[in-house]
């Protein structure tokens, strides 16, 4: 864990916790392939798509925290990950910051193409094979309203070593399109209060790489949900009509003193149903 971890409420941020997935799945596939044949399952993947619950704030500490991962379901072109982000207590117990699942695929990057799993390497998953029915990502249909719209500028550090933007990088572009929201609908209906929130739920899925280039792309974001203490905003990352990456977050009103969720105001509450 590192400072630069934290966000501005002192927690590991929401998207760091994607990048500590990275790095145990990494590790994982790597330290543990069996054969030359299999080391390619470290870097040759693809994410198809992330679940990530976040369970418990995780503040920062000298002591390691720990990522437990292992595969819940192999198929023809693809398999899935499951992991706990956790600190093991004095009384035996673990406790939980966070639950996530990844749906991975072998990719060919000099052809640009998927690629079924070879029977080498689906010999070398099999070993930490807890099957585990999987919970299918359904997100609802985007709309673009000139509310939702974020303008995209790729960095260079974002791009990994196949010319791709880095899964962990849409994690970030998401919360930097939804602040935006949020932050327009403040100032758009005169706000002085507004509540902090923390992330619940943030789902993920890729449809096509996003690259590096000088122009923007688009994010466009809207409420899906507005609950008692909660919302849920989606998004999507276009190229102009063609849809790059879908997103959804959950979202929970929080108190900062009392560290508890609490219920939006009425004028809260109406600047969010303007984007409904």
């Amino acid at each position: 864990m590192r400072w630069a971890d934290l966000d501005m409420l002192g927690h590991v941020n929401n998207v760091v916790y994607v990048d500590y997935l990275q790095e145990a799945r990494v590790d994982m596939l790597r330290t543990h392939a069996r054969s030359p044949q299999t080391q390619g399952l470290a870097e040759g993947v693809v994410v198809v798509s992330h679940q990530v619950t976040y369970v418990e704030p995780l503040l920062f500490d000298f002591k390691p925290v720990y990522v437990e991962s292992w595969v819940t379901e192999i198929r023809a072109a693809s398999f899935t990950m499951a992991y706990e982000i956790f600190r093991d207590q004095p009384d035996g117990t673990r406790n939980v910051f966070l639950r996530a699942t990844t749906v991975l695929a072998p990719y060919v990057f000099t052809t640009e193409s998927p690629r079924r799993l070879r029977p080498e390497e689906k010999a070398n998953l099999e070993p930490y094979l807890e099957e585990t029915p999987s919970k299918p990502l359904t997100l609802g249909e985007p709309k673009r309203l000139d509310e939702g719209h974020f303008p995209l500028f790729v960095r260079f550090s974002d791009v990994d070593a196949y010319g791709h933007v880095n899964n962990v990088k849409y994690f970030e572009y998401f919360q930097e399109s939804r602040l935006a929201l949020m932050k327009r609908l403040r100032s758009h209906n005169e706000l002085k209060d507004w509540p902090s929130v923390v992330v619940a739920q943030t789902d993920v899925s890729y449809h096509a790489p996003v690259l590096a280039r000088s122009e923007p792309y688009d994010v466009w974001s809207y409420v899906s949900r507005l609950g008692t203490k909660s919302m849920t905003i989606e998004s999507e990352i276009a190229d102009g009509d063609v849809r790059l990456a879908r997103g959804q977050v959950t979202l929970v009103f929080y108190d900062l003193e009392s560290g508890k969720s609490v219920e939006p105001s009425p004028e809260v509450r109406a600047a969010v149903e303007s984007v409904l």
